[in-house]
């Protein structure tokens, strides 16, 4: 007799700042130097959900480091986890939620164990339909700009239960217009932060964000 499929993990509830604000600011920072400033320009100027990427330099002392800093006032989440390793070792840093540019089989299984939303990548029908198949909470479209508002839009109908996140190329102007399509939320790296990672520079967030909170404002 032929073995059932091990049950699909239960959704779990995106983190209420991301739903609330429908904003990620991605932080892919090449050094360490400026993120702190950066982290708290953007938590200043009301974003509450932040996604730093495994791809940072020490990756799982700096996540947690950064968890430990600013939990208290947004969800620090980790992306570009690209593989299972990554991801256990994001989890034990204290990510509040984990997010890969692509399938990786194994995320969802992790996260949901350790009571953390995924949200894994996925361009393609078939991708996407992979990415729920394997308990995805939600799912990533990226690269978002290549397809544009239309790509989500169509798959948003014959997806219209999967919550989506489109990723890449998104700009502040453009934001709301992902959102109008059907995205829960948006995620923006530079488009949001400027150069602040590399000098410091932290005196565009202020603006950049207040367009961007009053493009989604408007599509809602």
């Amino acid at each position: 007799m032929a073995q059932s499929a091990a049950p699909l993990p239960l959704p779990l509830p995106l983190p209420v700042a991301l739903t609330e604000t429908r904003v990620v600011a991605v932080l892919r920072p090449a050094t360490t130097e400026h993120l702190a400033t950066t982290a708290a320009a953007l938590i200043r100027a009301g974003v509450r959900t932040i996604e730093l990427t495994a791809t940072t330099p020490d990756f799982p002392a700096v996540l947690e480091r950064t968890v430990r800093q600013f939990s208290a006032d947004a969800v620090i989440g980790a992306g570009t986890l690209t593989d299972e390793a990554l991801t256990r070792a994001a989890i034990d840093a204290g990510a509040g939620f984990a997010v890969s540019p692509g399938l990786v089989d194994e995320l969802p299984r992790i996260a949901s164990a350790h009571g953390v939303p995924s949200i894994v990548g996925a361009w393609t029908p078939s991708e996407v339909m992979r990415a729920h198949a394997l308990g995805s909470d939600a799912v990533k479209i990226f690269p978002a700009a290549t397809g544009g508002p239309a790509h989500l839009r169509s798959l948003r109908e014959p997806f219209p239960g999967i919550p989506f996140v489109p990723s890449g190329g998104i700009t502040v102007e453009t934001a709301g217009s992902y959102v109008a399509a059907g995205a829960v939320a948006v995620s923006l790296g530079g488009a949001l932060t400027g150069s602040a990672l590399r000098d410091g520079d932290v005196s565009v967030i202020a603006r950049r964000a207040a367009t961007l909170f009053k493009s989604i404002e408007e599509a809602v």
